[in-house]
């Protein structure tokens, strides 16, 4: 243990910020890759149906699966950052009490949320845009989701946690495990020459390789090999920690939340429309596809946040702003890379999922229109991950709501009814227009803000 103490300070503390951040960085980029393949296998094997129906069911549930997203990430993103802090500042003890907390807190909101979601499964399906003919396709995937969720929001919890302590590792190791079943088993489970259950097939797939992603992350924890401990008596839920990890935690929980709400009024704007089926199945294609790009500014920001957050917490303020600027270049960098690629590759990337040529169209067309000034996203992700790790939480917040939410919405209210699918196009080029302008605007106030957090906490 004494060993693992020692690397995990090595590696936050004294190790340079930019290799620091690569480290960490790499391994959970490939493990959030790994995970996409969850959403990608699903949608590639369901277009092996030759159902458009199909595809849009699946496409009407993706705003359920990022708002469960966004709840598991309220908590997990809130109890890295505060347990980084706390190994920053050599508090073990604390740690293991924030993580121990939040993942029996994460266990109980995700009974809630199974139990909750198939009570509801038909009226929140409705509200995000399933029509009559869609409508038992999407219960029959949805209702795997919400099973998941028992498993999911406590895995959350725990990866997140180890990524705190730079066990990166295990991470990797358990969402590629999970990942590489579930291209295994989703051709079982759905065709003919297996279970032969189709729609539902591949959600239940996914479902069991998320459960056993889960039991392989409980195992490192309950088995002594971390540096933060779960043990009973840590299970400590006071006010004041809900309240911290929260405040933390929701900016980045509410960046998922935009994307679903952003997803389910773009459904709703393109069902008025001339193949409103079509347009539906090739945006699910896309958010899919977007996903990818996520995923890898979500990784590289994993291997920023606990070498921020340490530094923040240990009162570095030189290696702090070492880290902000290389997280900076990165993510610019690594945004322009997969705009270039997706536009290039659109025509090609949308055909792997359907040869329908009026999805192709819409899809190739939709893809270019979310990827045109993607560097917005990953600006304004890296902002709200700075701000929630100086304790800026209630700009944070501000940041994470802008892009798909107060910017996105207007426009997808309005510009549809103008300009038809057209409008659907211009909609996120606009809203990250804006995005780009606050958060360029935004970088000396954070610059400060970290200055007088940090000289504050010293004077304490």
């Amino acid at each position: 243990m004494t060993e693992k103490v020692s690397q995990s300070q090595s590696v936050l503390g004294s190790m340079n910020p930019s290799r620091a951040i690569v480290k960490l960085a790499v391994p959970a980029t490939l493990a959030l890759l790994a995970k996409a393949v969850y959403n990608i296998v699903d949608t590639a094997y369901i277009g092996m149906l030759h159902s458009n129906l199909a595809l849009t069911a699946v496409g009407v549930t993706l705003p359920l699966l990022l708002i469960m997203v966004s709840i598991e990430n309220i908590f997990a993103a809130g109890a890295a950052v505060l347990a980084g802090r706390q190994l920053g500042a050599k508090d073990d003890e604390g740690a293991s009490i924030t993580v121990t907390t939040v993942i029996g807190l994460s266990i109980i909101i995700g009974v809630i949320l199974c139990v909750g979601g198939i009570f509801f499964i038909e009226p929140l399906l409705r509200s995000f845009g399933a029509s009559d003919a869609s409508l038992p396709l999407a219960k029959d995937y949805a209702f795997w989701m919400f099973i998941a969720a028992l498993a999911n929001l406590p895995a959350q919890s725990m990866n997140c946690s180890a990524r705190a302590e730079s066990s990166v590792k295990i991470s990797s190791i358990a969402v590629i495990t999970g990942a590489l079943l579930n291209v295994i088993l989703d051709p079982i489970f759905m065709f003919d020459f297996g279970l032969n259950m189709g729609v539902e097939g591949a959600s239940l797939a996914t479902t069991v390789s998320q459960f056993v992603a889960f039991a392989i992350l409980a195992w490192f924890y309950l088995s002594g090999r971390s540096v933060i401990r779960i043990k009973v008596r840590s299970f400590q839920p006071s006010w004041k920690l809900i309240k911290t990890v929260t405040l933390i935690g929701i900016p980045t929980a509410v960046i998922q939340i935009c994307l679903s709400v952003a997803s389910s009024l773009t459904n709703i704007a393109s069902a008025p429309l001339p193949d409103a089926d079509e347009i539906i199945a090739a945006y699910g294609v896309v958010q899919r596809l977007i996903l990818i790009g996520c995923y890898i500014v979500m990784g590289f920001m994993q291997g920023y946040q606990p070498v921020a957050s340490y530094a923040f917490g240990a009162k570095n303020e030189n290696r702090f702003h070492q880290s902000v600027r290389f997280a900076l270049k990165g993510s610019l960098l690594l945004t322009v890379i997969v705009e270039a690629v997706y536009i290039i590759l659109s025509q090609p990337l949308i055909m792997l999922f359907n040869r329908n040529p009026l999805i192709i169209e819409y899809g190739r067309y939709l893809l270019i229109a979310q990827v045109a000034l993607y560097p917005a996203f990953g600006l304004c992700y890296m902002m709200t991950i700075t701000f929630q790790t100086i304790g800026s939480s209630r700009f944070g917040l501000f940041l994470s709501m802008i892009r798909q939410g107060i910017f996105y919405v207007p426009f997808i209210l309005t510009l549809p009814k103008l300009l038809g699918v057209t409008g659907i196009y211009f909609t996120q080029p606009a809203a990250d227009i804006l995005t780009i302008l606050v958060c360029i605007f935004s970088i000396k106030p954070m610059k400060r803000i970290a200055s007088e957090n940090m000289a504050l906490q010293n004077s304490v």
